[in-house]
């Protein structure tokens, strides 16, 4: 009776010596699809819990850098990533791109129809929605495409600053803004309150890194969590949310 007791409870021990919990922060673009691979990567490995944090990227680095306690990081941008990189904050090693996502212009579902950026020039156009570009890749995404059109200047007073896509969204759902800048993911997430008008050409492709922390590097589920990301079911919940391959 008593070995079979011991038994029992080494059986109910080992698991937990095992486990990890780990925490990863992604970009706010991230939430629908990252909550659904975080749930299909706990019934695949139930010994292991996945918490989730979400924001600008910008913002996460600076949650990162001042030492919140994160195990994987997943960026919309490179520059976030390279920042973590040379505060040697993430395993360089690890970082690798796996998806990637266009910007596009949005209107609430009644708005009026957009031909090109510069129509919203036009006194309509009174508040656009843009994320910060000092803290948000897509605010940084916005911005570099419309002054390459010569157009960030003019618009300047009509821009709503956000603090990150999904407030844009949500305020252009709302109806609260004319107009606003997100990733064509966010904008599919709500077909029946805003209208994708324009997808936006910008300077560089829209590329997503991730990387295991330094913190998080002594853990076997941060690189198990990648592992999952970057192969088959994490590819395929991503894509079924519309992102795009990395390369």
């Amino acid at each position: 009776m008593r070995k079979s007791l011991l038994a029992a409870l080494l059986l109910w021990w080992v698991p937990l010596v095992h486990a990890d919990d780990i925490t990863v922060s992604a970009a706010a673009s991230l939430t629908n699809a990252f909550r659904e691979i975080a749930g299909a990567f706990e019934q695949a490995h139930p010994e292991h819990r996945v918490r989730l944090n979400f924001a600008g990227s910008g913002i996460l680095l600076q949650q990162l850098a001042r030492g919140a306690p994160v195990d994987v990081f997943a960026s919309a941008d490179q520059l976030s990533m390279d920042q973590a990189e040379q505060q040697k904050l993430v395993d360089a090693d690890s970082r690798r791109d796996f998806v990637s996502n266009e910007l596009v212009l949005i209107t609430p579902l009644a708005g009026a129809v957009i031909q090109s950026l510069d129509d919203l020039r036009r006194p309509e156009f009174t508040r656009i929605a843009v994320s910060n570009p000092d803290s948000v890749p897509a605010g940084r995404y916005s911005r570099d495409a419309l002054a390459g059109l010569q157009l960030w200047q003019p618009l300047h007073d009509k821009f709503i600053r956000t603090q990150n896509v999904r407030q844009t969204l949500d305020y252009v759902a709302r109806n609260e803004v004319d107009a606003g800048f997100v990733y064509a993911t966010d904008a599919a997430l709500m077909p029946d309150k805003v209208r994708m008008q324009l997808h936006v050409p910008t300077p560089q492709p829209i590329r997503y890194p991730v990387a295991v922390t330094t913190d998080g590097a002594d853990k076997p589920a941060s690189a198990l969590f990648m592992q999952f990301l970057l192969d088959g079911p994490g590819q395929h919940i991503l894509s079924g949310y519309g992102f795009g391959p990395a390369n």
